[in-house]
């Protein structure tokens, strides 16, 4: 294990574990590991010794979102994005998140795209789009209001709220929280446990249940971006500190 490498891969008994690896800049996203993302939940999706994917992210953060100080075309992080929020959408085993601290921007976003999210009682969920004069992304104007309803999404994605752990539990954004630290140690009995039921039932329950709304995901996705993008040509936008 390469503890410079920005992603992180390792293995343990048919769970591969994906940790976002830039402490530094609290776990910030550039494109080289949204491209890492991307390609590792496509190779683990046909991979019969892979039954569960965990995402999680290195020292006291899960993720801080978008990598804004990367240098990067508008153009093409906006075509990764899709890329990168498509995966999470079309992936068929299950995935996991144990957030280890504060999930912010494309990372709080996509963890409704999850299956299960595992939290630490010291993380909180930070959405400041139009704080940052940008729009919500990650499928995120679809998923909060059926995971968390209107009036909470609203609270979340127009009025820049900050969502407590266990708020976020209360509310059904994520499944269980844990003591700072336990996480790392308690999260992983209900995880091996997922990792061995039966492949092909979990499988099959999974496209069930994506399938009914894939559409509308898919859908978000693009409406979500196409909006991103004029916003950015027009240059209406205040990217500012995410914290």
């Amino acid at each position: 294990m390469d503890v410079n490498e920005t992603i992180i891969e390792t293995y343990r008994e048919g769970i591969q574990i994906v940790k976002y690896n830039k402490p530094n800049k609290k776990n910030a996203i550039d494109s080289n590991m949204y491209k890492r993302v991307i390609n590792i939940l496509s190779n683990a999706a046909s991979d019969d010794s892979i039954s569960v994917i965990v995402l999680t992210g290195a020292g006291d953060f899960y993720s801080s979102g978008n990598d804004f100080s990367a240098p990067v075309e508008r153009k093409s992080i906006s075509l990764i994005l899709k890329e990168y929020i498509d995966a999470f959408i079309n992936f068929p085993k299950l995935l996991v998140a144990v957030v280890n601290g504060p999930a912010i921007g494309i990372a709080a976003t996509t963890l409704a795209l999850c299956d299960l999210v595992f939290a630490s009682e010291s993380s909180y969920f930070y959405t400041p789009f139009t704080k940052l004069g940008i729009v919500a992304e990650g499928c995120s104007t679809f998923t909060f209001p059926r995971l968390i309803g209107d009036k909470k999404a609203a609270e979340m994605l127009l009025c820049s709220h900050r969502m407590s752990a266990e708020e976020a539990l209360k509310c059904g954004f994520i499944n269980y929280i844990y003591k700072p630290d336990n996480l790392q140690t308690e999260v992983w009995n209900k995880i091996e446990e997922v990792s061995k039921l039966p492949k092909h039932s979990v499988a099959i329950t999974k496209k069930l249940m994506r399938d009914s709304v894939r559409a509308e995901l898919l859908k978000a996705n693009d409406e979500e971006l196409k909006q991103l993008n004029t916003i950015w040509k027009t240059g209406s936008f205040a990217i500012k500190s995410k914290v």
